[in-house]
């Protein structure tokens, strides 16, 4: 049941903090309380952030959700016996992939990662590179083996996003379709009639 969810947002240096923000204002539109929803932004993440989405945006942020940031390894998403169950590191840099497929917890989102691969837990890594190299590839399929799902933010065209907003909620819908949470309204495949 999506109200029982408990979900941490991680917001890493790679460029995309939009599908971070729309993400947690997707969230809002289900029944999950603001208080089941924590963020950690790592230092450039958060940096990026402010670049890409202004400073409100992370004020607002601040001010709706518990914000932990990635130095803070006291924080209860660090424990196995703590109650999340769901990690989305949203845009998640080839730095933090890697140190999560190598099993490194130097860091809150890296240390919450490997909570959530060791409890057997959900863990979504939103990635938002190109080219790839061998290294990521890698990185990706041992993450996967490993029991996480990697989910490139590729967005989708098939229902005529007609603007930025619209275009990004193909990829953040589809990161909380993964996450088992249900968004009212969302855009649904049908056959195409041509």
């Amino acid at each position: 049941m999506s109200e029982q969810k408990k979900i941490i947002v991680g917001v890493t240096g790679a460029s995309g903090s939009c599908y971070a923000l729309q993400l947690l204002k997707k969230i809002n539109e289900t029944s999950i309380p603001r208080g089941n929803v924590t963020v950690i932004f790592s230092a450039t993440g958060l940096k990026v952030a402010e670049y890409e989405i202004g400073a409100a945006s992370i004020a607002e942020i601040h001010e709706n959700y518990k914000v932990y940031h990635n130095d803070n390894l006291t924080a209860a998403c660090a424990s196995g016996s703590s109650s999340f169950d769901t990690l989305i590191v949203v845009p998640c840099s080839m730095g933090t992939l890697a140190r999560i497929a190598s099993g490194v917890s130097s860091d809150l989102i890296s240390r919450t990662a490997d909570v959530m691969l060791k409890e057997r837990r959900r863990l979504i890594l939103v990635t938002r590179e190109m080219p790839l190299n061998s290294i990521h590839l890698e990185n990706m399929l041992r993450l996967t083996k490993a029991g996480g799902i990697v989910c490139p933010a590729s967005p989708s065209f098939y229902s005529k996003p007609h603007d930025l907003d619209t275009l990004a909620a193909t990829v953040t819908e589809r990161i909380l379709s993964l996450a088992g949470i249900t968004v009212p309204g969302k855009y649904e495949w049908n056959d195409l009639n041509v």
